[in-house]
């Protein structure tokens, strides 16, 4: 066995941990949405963030949904209500358009 093999192999053992990339997944709502879709949706939410990936939440709306934006941040406010335990605020909730969008990111 050559030297710089054994080199590189001793440095891949020390090197062992893997650091893990953050990445945005994101979560779409609509105004409207039923009680077990909203679960549904946290639930995913709740997976993403214990992959300790940041979770950016859309609510859309289209057509005259666009006359309810406070049913969108109540259903918001819920949504960070529901994942309080394993999440933090790290943007929160404004409109952006057509939608209103939320970051959280993992505690």
């Amino acid at each position: 066995m050559d030297y710089g093999k054994f080199k590189y192999q001793q440095k891949k053992r020390l090197n062992k941990g893997h650091t893990h990339h953050g990445k945005n997944k994101e979560i779409r709502l609509r105004p409207k949405i039923g009680e077990h879709d909203f679960m549904t949706k946290a639930n995913r939410a709740r997976k993403f963030l214990a992959a300790r990936d940041k979770v950016i939440c859309s609510v859309i709306f289209r057509g005259r949904e666009n006359a309810h934006v406070d049913e969108g941040f109540k259903l918001v406010q819920r949504l960070v209500k529901e994942l309080e335990d394993v999440s933090k605020v790290e943007q929160a909730a404004s409109m952006h358009g057509r939608r209103i969008v939320l970051i959280l990111a993992p505690k």
